[in-house]
């Protein structure tokens, strides 16, 4: 008898996680989808850019040393158990060459509004494809991802 209630509690605590996560997301998506729209009621997805707030980043040629360090210390609080800095996929790909695949907009959409781009982006859902694990929303500020973004440009040789 105390083994079929543990299963049945198992079971039902399972049951209830999966529905209220899938729930939730289901309904974050359609409530950001319907928010972001362009004036003619078209949704304002970038394939350039992505999804979110990002539709310039202000990139000069010369690396900001200091952005790029704070990037440095984010990296390996938020990002390292997942990435690496070569080209080699961890649990998620790895970062050598990334600010030359993608645009600065993209990038700073993609780690601020992870969940959406996922949902929304070919070149991210084909990144899911291949590393097979959902990329957890880290909640980067504004400031944390263009200093993310400095310490890519710097990883990628820029000086």
């Amino acid at each position: 008898m105390k083994k079929i209630l543990i299963v049945l509690g198992a079971v039902s605590f399972m049951y209830a996680c999966g529905n209220g996560s899938t729930q939730g997301e289901n309904k974050a998506a359609g409530d950001q989808q319907t928010s972001q729209t362009t004036d003619n009621g078209n949704p304002s997805y970038d394939p350039e850019r992505g999804s979110g707030k990002f539709t310039t980043v202000d990139v000069k040629p010369e690396l900001d040393k200091s952005m790029a360090e704070a990037g440095n210390k984010i990296f390996e609080v938020k990002c390292s158990s997942c990435h690496k800095l070569t080209d080699e996929k961890l649990v998620g790909p790895g970062w050598k060459g990334v600010t030359s695949r993608h645009k600065p907009e993209w990038i700073m959409n993609f780690v601020t509004n992870t969940d959406e781009m996922l949902n929304k982006d070919p070149k991210a859902m084909a990144m899911l494809e291949i590393c097979l694990v959902r990329m957890p929303n880290q909640s980067l500020s504004d400031d944390d991802a263009r200093h993310i973004y400095e310490f890519m440009r710097e990883n990628d040789g820029v000086k």
